[in-house]
């Protein structure tokens, strides 16, 4: 078995980080079984390293090797790249296609971001997994492959998972070793030495003297947080390299190529329930305008059966002064009193001077109070309709996306829908 320092020399891996040197360590160890592996890390940190590490060391070294991107394919087309196809099984296909699961059969296939594929496609790889069994698209012939996995992913699997985007049974079959890469921010003693392999590469590669960084440059290279990890480092390295003349590169020159590195070093928490985006502010005001207007209406509502009930108007005004002043703003006119007849009619301010308030008799008063809460249950039930047409428009149709911006379950927004007929 080849030791760690002679695989960083053959793979080109830099660095002598104690977190990096155990995840090779592992990979070195899981080589020579069939076991799946689940290489994790941010990205950038240079997670293909490791599948090649397995592959290379296994039995399976002089059989295929294939990497696929699982991101960079079409959710329609990635069945189809994955296990093939039968002539004739949609638009398109002119011919019978193998997959990879069937090219590879008896290599190693490697799934790079693993976590975007989409769950009917995790359905069809867990059956692999479990039997080494597939179906071509189009297919109903069963067909076998002996095919190692190695996936990786800079997604949080177990919030995918609480989300409903990754099958749980699928990942713990995927996981049966996770190998871990470190970010590069955890491996400061790694970094300048990366930036001066870069540089020299990139010397020799434009036929140019190697920049050299001064040293409170390396203290700001050290202290930066290098969010796009080793591909970052090495893109930095290159515009560099390129674009200044002067070899010896100082700490304002080196400052103006890294973005936010002034800001603090602190990881920012964000709020899960701050990422809806503005459509939630508004359906929160409008919520509170609501509900406002429904306190405004019940108080309204005492007030007129208090009034229905009482011959002393002028007492209920005094009393509800404020109410009557927040109701009807402040040019509100003074009751009129008939003194000729019983208080049988209560006349009050309009509104709109436009349009004159209809009277409240006698025989209305018993089904004030539930005309006035048909009405309100009825605007409610339209701003939420509203509400709903305006969020399908903006997510083009997506029921998903469309429950996730609205806050409800896609259960509940199905119902609504069908309920609705929208």
């Amino acid at each position: 078995m080849e030791n760690i320092q002679s695989i960083k020399q053959r793979f080109e891996i830099i660095g002598n980080d104690i977190k990096l040197n155990r995840a090779i360590e592992k990979a070195i160890q899981v080589a020579p079984t069939d076991i799946s592996v689940l290489v994790t890390g941010e990205s950038g940190v240079g997670k293909e390293s490791i599948p090649k590490i397995i592959h290379s060391l296994s039995h399976r070294k002089h059989a295929k090797y294939i990497a696929v991107n699982c991101g960079a394919i079409p959710e329609g087309t990635i069945d189809s790249e994955l296990f093939g196809h039968e002539k004739g099984a949609f638009t398109g296909a002119t011919s019978t296609r193998s997959g990879y699961f069937e090219v590879a059969d008896g290599g190693t296939i490697f799934l790079d971001e693993v976590g975007e594929l989409p769950l009917t496609t995790q359905v069809r790889l867990l059956r692999v997994l479990e039997n080494g069994e597939f179906l071509k698209v189009g297919s109903s012939q069963v067909q076998k492959t002996d095919v190692r996995i190695v996936a990786a992913t800079n997604v949080n699997m177990f919030e995918a998972i609480k989300k409903e985007r990754f099958r749980e049974d699928l990942y713990y079959r995927l996981s049966t070793v996770e190998i871990n890469i470190p970010p590069l921010r955890e491996r400061k003693e790694d970094i300048h030495l990366l930036f001066r392999k870069f540089a020299s590469d990139f010397g020799q590669k434009y036929k140019m003297p190697t920049i050299r960084l001064a040293d409170d440059a390396i203290q700001l290279l050290l202290k930066y947080r290098w969010p796009g990890n080793i591909r970052q480092l090495r893109n930095i390295a290159e515009q560099v390299s390129v674009l200044e003349e002067k070899r010896n590169i100082s700490l304002e020159t080196l400052n103006s190529y890294l973005p936010n590195a002034g800001n603090s070093n602190l990881p920012a928490i964000v709020g899960q329930d701050k990422k809806e985006g503005d459509f939630s502010n508004e359906r929160e005001i409008l919520y509170k305008v609501l509900f406002d207007m429904k306190g405004d209406l019940n108080d309204l509502k005492k007030l007129t059966l208090e009034l229905l009930k009482n011959n002393d108007t002028e007492k209920v005004q005094e009393e509800n002064e404020t109410l009557i002043q927040k109701i009807y703003g402040s040019d509100t006119e003074e009751y009129v009193e008939e003194q000729t007849a019983p208080v049988d009619v209560l006349r009050l301010p309009e509104p709109y001077p436009e349009q004159p308030v209809p009277q409240l008799t006698k025989e209305d008063k018993y089904h004030f109070a539930e005309e006035i809460e048909e009405e309100e249950t009825l605007s409610l039930q339209e701003k939420e309709i509203e509400l709903i047409k305006k969020s399908l428009e903006r997510n083009r149709g997506k029921r998903k996306a469309a429950a996730a911006e609205l806050g409800i379950s896609e259960r509940t927004l199905y119902r609504k829908i069908k309920q609705y007929d929208l």
